[in-house]
């Protein structure tokens, strides 16, 4: 166990998050394409199309050593990824909706084939900032981070469409677990005696329980069972929402129950799995 925890081998789930994915937009008539979204500005195509670049992108770059789009001069990786995220999606708005469709079942099957390949505690392709900045990630944790994103927009596109589905506990479970990983970033500056433990429980079907506690100076993922000094509870989409921003971190406070030490439960309800 690293400090991020065990590991969650994900690659059996991406052929079953896919196939949910391909079902739910041959589904979709042409009016629901132009759907606004939760992401500022996109539509369900530009979901979409986004998707695809995950796809290109990984597959160019951890596949084949295509170094791909580069820095400006002093752009941070926030400002990076929206340009490049911007730059892509618009490019595909030339596309059909059945063309990508194609390419996402091709190219998807391809990205398994790479992941297949990886040794999961070997160091990873791309570290995951919103899990440590100081520490390499293993490759579990890259690829784990790849599947998150391939579900939630999958919600997205769901949300934006008002259809269910995907969200049974076999595929919502792993997405939660990698949420959770995040917990010791969001606590970082905040400074307490060693085995100091901040806990986060959350329901429903898919829900768990996870702790970081205070080791060496940092804060690390341990096993949920150390006495709290703050407990955060929360239900599973509200959870799954706020490591994405689908709801503000004030709203997911109100809906949460938080005891303990305030400024760790405040903490803790800071968590962030994306990049932004």
């Amino acid at each position: 166990m690293t400090i991020f925890g065990p590991v969650i081998d994900t690659r059996p789930l991406f052929p079953r998050e896919r196939d949910a994915m391909l079902g739910l937009l041959g589904s979709l008539g042409p009016a629901d394409w132009s759907k606004p979204t939760v992401c500022p500005g996109w539509d369900v195509h530009d979901i979409v199309g986004h998707v695809l670049n995950d796809h290109m992108r990984r597959l160019s770059g951890s596949r084949d050593g295509y170094g791909g789009a580069v820095f400006a001069d002093d752009e941070t990786l926030p400002a990076y990824v929206a340009r490049v995220n911007e730059e892509f999606v618009r490019a595909t708005r030339q596309l059909s909706p059945q063309v990508m469709i194609d390419l996402l079942g091709h190219l998807g099957r391809q990205l398994d084939a790479l992941w297949a390949t990886y040794d999961l505690e070997a160091p990873a392709d791309l570290n995951v900032s919103w899990a440590a900045t100081d520490v390499d990630s293993p490759a579990w944790l890259d690829i784990a981070r790849e599947y998150t994103e391939f579900w939630v927009h999958q919600q997205q596109v769901r949300d934006a469409v008002s259809v269910p589905g995907a969200d049974g506990p076999e595929l919502v479970g792993p997405v939660l677990d990698v949420f959770a990983r995040a917990l010791p970033y969001a606590l970082r500056e905040e400074e307490r005696p060693e085995g100091t433990a901040v806990r986060l429980e959350v329901t429903g079907p898919a829900g768990g329980r996870w702790s970081a506690v205070r080791r060496a100076g940092r804060w690390v993922m341990s096993p949920a069972d150390a006495a709290p000094a703050a407990l955060v509870t929360m239900d599973q989409d509200t959870f799954w929402r706020l490591a994405t921003r689908g709801v503000t971190v004030e709203r997911a406070r109100e809906r949460a129950d938080m005891d303990g030490d305030p400024a760790l439960a405040a903490a803790a309800t800071t968590l962030l799995a994306v990049v932004a």
